[in-house]
C-alpha cells in the first residue's frame, strides 16, 4: 500500500531540495586550493536579526573576590534570522564546529542552509573543548602522527588511507579540501564524565534559549541524549552517527562502560527521551566498515528499545533515501543541502518548523 501522506511529503522534499538549489546557487563553485576562496558566493544575504556569542553554565574555582578561576563553562556562537521560526537548532560537533558552518570543499554548511531557512542556529562548544577549553581540571595533550590516516577511516572516507571509496561525497582531488578537514578536529576527552559535564552546561543553554532541536555528530549524540533528560526545552534530537547511548536500568547491552557508555539509568529518567522525537541518521558503506558495521545494529536496536517504551524514535539510512556516498559526517559532505532536506522533512513532520513572532535572546 502506498502511503499517500508520505509521497506528498517526499514531493514536498524535491520541490525544497530543487529550490535549494536555487537559493544557495553558487554553492558548488570551486575553491582555489591556494587561498580557499569560493569562485562565487554561495547563496543569498541573510537577514540576521541578532548575532553573537556567549559562555554559559560551568563553576568558579577559588574566592571572586581574592584569587578565582571561571572554568567549565561551554561557549555558543548564534544567528537569530529575520522571521525566525520558533525552535532552535543546536548543532553539537564531535570533532570541530567548523563541520557545520562549512561544507568539505568551502561551501555552505548548515549553519547557513538553516539560517536562509529562518531557524535560529547556536554552535555549540562544550566545556573544555574549542572556545570553551578554560576547564577546572588539568587536561594533558599528546600530538600523535598517523592521526590523519585514523580520520580517514573513522570518518568512513575509505577502508584504509588512501584507498577512498568510490563515490564518496569528499572533493577527494581538492588538496584544500584535505587539509581543511585535517585540521577540523578538537581534543574531544571522551568520557563518561566529560559527557555528563558537557550536557550540564548544555541544559542550561537549552533553559536559557527556549525550545531547541539538538543536531549532533557522533558522540555529540550520547551528550545531547543526557541532555534531553537534564532540560524539558530539548523537543527533538537529529543525530548524525551516533556512537554511545542511555538505557534504562537493566535494558543495556551488559558491556562495561567505555569512552561512549553505555550509560544506565532510572526507567523513569530514561522515559523522558521517549517525549520527544528523535532520529539517528547513518551514511554509506557502513557494511564495509568493522567500525560501523556493529554501531548501526547498536542504534537499530537502541531506536527498538525507545519506541517499545512509546518513544518516537526513527532509524534513517541516507542510502534508502537515494543518497550515497556518505561519510561520518553527511552535513559536511558534499550533498549536504539534500540532507538538509531530509532533516527540514523530519522537522516539519514534527511541527517544529513553525514561524515565530517572538524574539530570543
Amino acid at each position: 500500500m502506498i502511503d499517500m501522506n508520505r509521497t506528498k511529503r517526499r514531493a514536498a522534499a524535491i520541490v525544497a531540495m530543487t529550490f535549494s538549489a536555487v537559493v544557495l546557487s553558487g554553492c558548488d563553485g570551486a575553491v582555489d586550493a591556494e587561498s580557499g576562496s569560493s569562485a562565487e558566493y554561495s547563496g543569498p544575504a541573510i537577514r540576521i536579526e541578532k548575532q553573537g556569542s556567549f559562555a554559559v553554565g560551568g563553576r568558579v574555582l577559588g574566592d571572586p573576590n581574592t584569587s578565582s578561576l571561571h572554568c567549565d563553562h561551554g561557549v555558543v556562537e548564534y544567528q537569530i534570522p529575520a522571521e525566525r521560526r520558533a525552535v532552535n537548532l543546536l548543532m553539537w560537533h564531535s570533532a570541530s564546529a567548523g563541520a557545520w558552518q562549512n561544507r568539505w570543499d568551502g561551501g555552505d554548511g548548515f549553519q547557513s542552509i538553516f539560517a536562509y531557512r529562518g531557524f535560529p542556529v547556536y554552535i555549540w562548544d562544550g566545556p573544555r573543548v574549542g572556545r570553551a577549553n578554560w576547564g577546572c581540571a588539568a587536561t594533558n595533550y599528546e600530538p600523535g602522527e598517523g592521526r590523519d590516516q585514523s580520520n580517514f577511516v573513522a570518518w568512513r572516507f575509505g577502508t584504509a588511507y588512501p584507498n577512498w571509496f568510490a563515490g564518496v561525497q569528499f572533493p577527494k582531488d581538492d588538496p584544500w579540501a584535505w587539509n581543511q578537514a585535517m585540521r577540523a578536529r578538537y581534543q574531544e576527552f571522551d568520557t563518561i564524565e566529560n559527557a555528563q559535564l558537557e550536557s550540564d552546561a548544555a541544559a542550561v543553554l537549552a533553559d536559557q534559549i527556549g525550545p531547541t532541536v539538538a543536531l549532533t555528530n557522533s558522540a555529540g549524540g550520547l551528550r545531547a541524549l543526557l541532555t534531553a533528560m537534564k532540560s524539558d526545552k530539548i523537543v527533538g534530537i537529529v543525530a548524525y552517527e551516533n556512537v554511545g547511548y542511555v538505557y534504562p536500568q537493566g535494558e543495556g547491552p551488559g558491556t562495561p562502560p567505555g569512552p561512549f557508555g553505555p550509560i544506565e539509568v532510572p526507567l523513569e529518567q530514561f522515559q523522558k527521551l521517549t517525549r520527544i522525537p528523535m532520529q539517528m541518521v547513518w551514511g554509506d558503506n557502513t557494511d564495509k566498515s568493522d567500525r560501523y558495521r556493529p554501531t548501526v545494529e547498536d542504534s537499530r536496536r537502541w531506536v527498538e528499545l525507545v519506541n517499545k517504551h512509546g518513544g518516537k524514535a526513527q532509524l534513517l539510512m541516507l542510502a534508502d533515501e537515494g543518497l550515497t556516498g556518505n561519510t561520518h559526517i553527511p552535513f559536511a559532505d558534499m550533498n549536504n543541502v539534500s540532507v538538509a532536506d531530509l532533516l527540514s522533512e523530519f522537522l516539519h513532520d514534527h511541527g517544529l518548523d513553525a514561524r515565530a513572532s517572538e524574539t530570543v535572546r
